[in-house]
């Protein structure tokens, strides 16, 4: 007994040992794997102040193709919809039927209307020769003049109602988006569908104050993008805003003639005839952490990145213009980008 005893009390410490010593090694295993607090590091990057340079070269500026005219295809009248004559992708001509909605009561309500305008028509003619004679009154006529003018007023009515019930193209263009379909009921200034008329297209881009002067209404510029290489598409502007932003740029809107080919939201080059000898702000492109279609860059204040968007305009050499975003003497990251984050701490190496 005393021995069953003493193999049992020994059994037990060895477990106590062995469970003593698993949790000793999970603990250093979770140390190993335990991540760094990286808020005690910190990242070296290069970096830059940001500063005024010339940018003297040709005045170029990058933007998005917008549709020459976009429209909604909206109900002129309520009702159940009888027919509807396009698809996504159907090409349409302004002032063309395109939505029938039911005006079967409209059209009997005019029938009606119309007989009873002949009725007071003959009545008007009738009382008019009756007061000639003196055998009715003149408030008579008035009265049966009044009901006449005013039924041929309700028929105008219930026609543009009627006119209404057909529903036009408001401009020419290729349909990109359906809301409807046969047998659904519509209410007054319900979306039907959209029109994009790109048989021209626009691009709008920002010109700084000294170039503006330069620019003229109706001048031609050359567009081009990386879609289709080293081919020149002729533009003209059509635009240029009277007032500029608290920056001194100006809105500057372009129309380009398409072919078809180019497509609303491609992004592209306006080259302008006049060259750009201005000073403005230049950061080195490898501080863009993204493209120039949505550019941001890491600016260091007291030892920590900041995210900051910013807005770039021309391409300098290996240099962007800033139009806004950055101050002259703000240090952003020029290498180093990948390992940051907001908030992060960082150095800056030589």
């Amino acid at each position: 007994m005393k021995r069953k005893l003493i193999i049992i009390g020994s059994i037990a410490i060895i477990g106590v040992l062995i469970g003593i010593r698993l949790v000793a090694n999970k603990a250093k295993m979770d140390e190993k794997n335990k991540m760094p607090d990286n808020k005690n590091v910190t990242i070296p990057v290069t970096a830059i102040a940001v500063k005024e340079g010339s940018a003297d070269q040709q005045l170029i500026r990058t933007g998005s193709l917008i549709p020459f005219k976009e429209a909604e295809i909206m109900a002129t009248a309520a009702g159940k919809v009888l027919a509807v004559k396009y698809e996504l992708g159907t090409h349409v001509a302004q002032g063309a039927t395109i939505v029938k909605v039911d005006s079967k009561l409209k059209e009997l309500s005019l029938e009606a209307t119309e007989l009873n305008i002949n009725k007071l028509k003959k009545d008007t003619d009738r009382y008019s020769k009756l007061l000639a004679g003196n055998a009715a009154t003149e408030v008579q006529v008035n009265d049966t003049k009044y009901n006449y003018d005013n039924a041929l007023n309700q028929a105008e009515q219930i026609k543009q109602q009627i006119s209404d019930a057909s529903i036009q193209a408001p401009i020419s263009g290729r349909i990109v988006k359906k809301n409807i379909e046969p047998g659904e009921f519509v209410n007054v200034g319900t979306s039907l569908g959209t029109i994009l008329d790109v048989s021209r297209l626009k691009v709008q881009v920002m010109i700084n104050e000294n170039d503006v002067y330069k620019l003229k209404e109706g001048q031609h510029v050359q567009v081009s993008t990386s879609i289709f290489p080293g081919k020149k598409i002729d533009g003209v502007i059509s635009y240029i805003a009277p007032q500029g932003d608290e920056s001194h740029n100006y809105p500057v809107e372009i129309v380009v003639r398409n072919s078809s080919e180019l497509k609303a939201g491609t992004f592209v080059t306006v080259e302008f005839q006049q060259k750009s000898s201005t000073q403005s702000l230049l950061i080195p492109r490898s501080a863009l952490v993204e493209s120039v279609r949505n550019p941001y860059v890491y600016v260091i204040e007291s030892g920590v990145a900041k995210q900051r968007k910013i807005e770039v305009g021309r391409e300098v050499g290996d240099n962007v213009e800033v139009l806004g975003g950055l101050k002259a003497g703000e240090t952003v990251v020029t290498t180093g980008q990948i390992n940051l984050s907001e908030g992060a701490a960082v150095t800056v190496t030589k």
